[in-house]
Order: C-alpha cells, then structure tokens, then sequence
C-alpha cells in the first residue's frame, strides 16, 4: 500500500536513526531531533506557541518574556503574559510494546531502538507543549510503569534507556489492564509491531479509545519484514516462539509482501473505523515523518478543545 508521508524538512538530514544510533545520551538525542525539526520549519503552525490566543494572564518569574504582551504593557504599565489554548495541560503517554519481536532488526537498529527514539523524540516535543509525560512497557503483561507527570520527562527517558525485549508478547491483557492507569482522557502513542490479527490487535487498542483517550498507533517495522529480501533457502525462526520454518524466499517473496501490506491495509482501514490515528513507520525513515504526524494531530486535538 503506497503511504504519502510528508515532505522531510530541511534538518531531516539531521534526523537520520542511523546517525541517533551513535548519540549516547537519549536526551540529547530526543533534543537533536526536535530542535532540528522544529528550526528546520518555515513555519510552525502546530507548536504551542502559535496556537489561538485565548487570555491573558499576569507574569510570573520565570515566564518567556517574548509572551509579554507589550502593547498592553503601554497601555497600562503592567507586564501581562499571552496564553494560547495549547497552554491547557494534557496527558501524553507512550505504550511500549517490549516484546521479544522487537528485538528484531536487519540493519543498525532494531525496532526497539527506533521505538526508543521515536518515543523519547514525541516525549520532549510533548514536554516543550507543556503537557505531562509518562510510559507504560509491556510484552504479555505490564513491565513498567512511569505516571504522566511533568516532572517525569527524564524518568521516562531512563525507562526507556533500559527496556529490553526479552518476553513473548500480547496486546489484549497488558493494554486492558493500561486502561484503568487513564482517569482522566489523555493522548496515548502505542510503539508496536503489531503482530496479531488485525481484528485482535483492535480489540485490545478499542477499550483505551472508549474511554476518551485520544490514541495513536505507530506500527514500526523493519525494512526487511516488508521487502522480504532473502535469496537462499534457509529454515526461518520466530523470534518469540524458537519455531523454525524452511522457506524458499523466491516462491514465497511475493505472497509475503502482499500478506504485509494486507495486514498494513487492514489495520488502516479498522483505525479509520474506531477514529484512531494509525501511522505505519518503517525503521529507516527519518523521525521527522512520526514528529509532523504527532504535531498535525495534536493541532487538530488543541482546535477541538
């Protein structure tokens, strides 16, 4: 299924996940992401900054003094601060799938670490819009959990930092059981690979949208699951259950890839269904893509309120 992703900006070059790869701090590497993502917009019609303006309120010590309202200011000699309706506070979090599949990657990252980056990345930008951040691992049940605050940024970091995906995985049981951690509605990013049936892996994501929450699910991939490469015969293993499986790659290429992109294609249309974003995200492409797709959508979530 063809995918039009967004044009790269001009730092995309910057935003390579091979070149994060060698970054050895996961902060600095979130804030190399975003701040060049960010600068590298002409404009930055999603950002907390440029959103309507809704009231003012009076400075604080500590306030951007670029909010101060100086016209204002003329008129009555008091220093007054712009608030924007992205100044409301959300609840952001991150589910991250910590399954043994994750550990899976055919070039210099596996889709943990492109999940690592990609989550830390959506954390900081969530954290410049104000919002409070925290995660939540898991394989077949519950790994760990850090509580949207924000005061949690770099706990979540370090969360993510030291995941390792060493368990057999399933949706159902652990994002059921995620569902009772959201009192109240919040954004909620699912970092997976998604491998269920279609149908199964909605019935697990569904509770957590009919109770508020706004959901994004980022199925990531590596290039390798989707092009299906291989030349010589071999016996195949998965990763989870140890079963091996003799294959032949040239008489099973074509049926693999369009039992993928039938797999991308249903959980696409099934998304659409249960008005949840859905994003398909391959290991190689530029975060800049999941970054443009987050903000789009938080625009779209700040207008609404």
């Amino acid at each position: 299924m063809a995918t039009h992703a967004p044009p790269a900006s001009p730092g995309a070059r910057f935003i390579d996940p091979k070149v994060l790869a060698r970054v050895g701090s996961l902060e600095l590497a979130a804030r190399f992401v975003v701040e060049g993502f960010i600068n590298g917009l002409h404009k930055a019609p999603y950002l907390g900054v440029s959103i309507d303006f809704a009231e003012h309120r009076g400075y604080m010590p500590g306030d951007d003094i670029r909010r101060v309202d100086w016209r204002l200011f003329a008129r009555t000699d008091r220093f007054y601060v712009k608030q924007f309706e992205a100044d409301t506070n959300t609840n952001f979090s991150v589910l991250f799938d910590v399954s043994k599949s994750m550990s899976f990657g055919s070039h210099e990252l596996t889709k943990l670490d492109y999940g690592r980056f990609l989550a830390a990345c959506l954390s900081y930008l969530s954290t410049k819009q104000r919002d409070r951040v925290g995660i939540v691992t898991f394989d077949d049940d519950i790994v760990e959990r850090v509580p949207p605050s924000a005061k949690h940024f770099e706990v979540s970091l370090h969360t993510l930092d030291r995941m390792t995906a060493g368990r057999p995985g399933a949706l159902g049981p652990p994002l059921y059981k995620a569902t009772e951690f959201f009192k109240r509605p919040s954004i909620v990013a699912i970092v997976s690979d998604f491998y269920e049936e279609p149908e199964e892996v909605f019935d697990a994501v569904k509770p957590l949208r009919f109770a508020g929450n706004d959901v994004i699910m980022f199925h990531v991939l590596d290039p390798a699951e989707v092009d299906f490469p291989y030349d010589d015969s071999v016996s195949f293993q998965d990763i989870e259950t140890g079963r091996k499986v003799p294959v032949v790659p040239d008489k099973l290429r074509d049926q693999y890839r369009q039992l993928v992109q039938d797999h991308i294609e249903a959980l696409t249309k099934l998304a659409n269904q249960n008005r949840i974003d859905y994003h398909f995200m391959n290991t190689r492409v530029p975060l800049d893509h999941a970054l443009f797709r987050y903000l789009a959508m938080r625009h779209k979530l700040t207008k609404g309120r």
